[in-house]
């Protein structure tokens, strides 16, 4: 798999769209689908914006393989899996935020 392939593979895990992808990284989504479609390769700074968005190495876009320790990995996994849900969280006014936080801190101890 190449670079596009990567990303493509990404935005599907976190549920984000090429449109999305682009607005974060500051350039316009005919530049992202022009990339998949054409499997160009990216500029360097595209690839490092591209990877930051993600939240994954270039090396793991360029290469399809993580060099991270476990550790490292494991907390990255989990920050990549519930990203889409932060992101929605962060919208939520304060107040109902502090809310839902706390009925996730109940039910948490219930499970213990």
């Amino acid at each position: 798999m190449g670079f596009w392939d990567n990303v493509v593979e990404e935005l599907d895990y976190l549920g984000m769209t090429q449109k999305s992808l682009a607005e974060k990284a500051g350039f316009d989504a005919s530049n992202v689908a022009r990339g998949i479609r054409y499997k160009s390769s990216p500029s360097a700074d595209t690839a490092v914006k591209i990877a930051n968005v993600l939240n994954v190495s270039v090396e793991y876009l360029v290469t399809g393989e993580k060099k991270s320790s476990k550790n490292n990995s494991d907390e990255r996994n989990i920050f990549r899996k519930y990203a889409p849900t932060l992101e929605k969280l962060e919208s939520i006014p304060e107040k109902s935020r502090a809310s839902i936080l706390r009925l996730i801190d109940s039910v948490s101890d219930d499970c213990r």
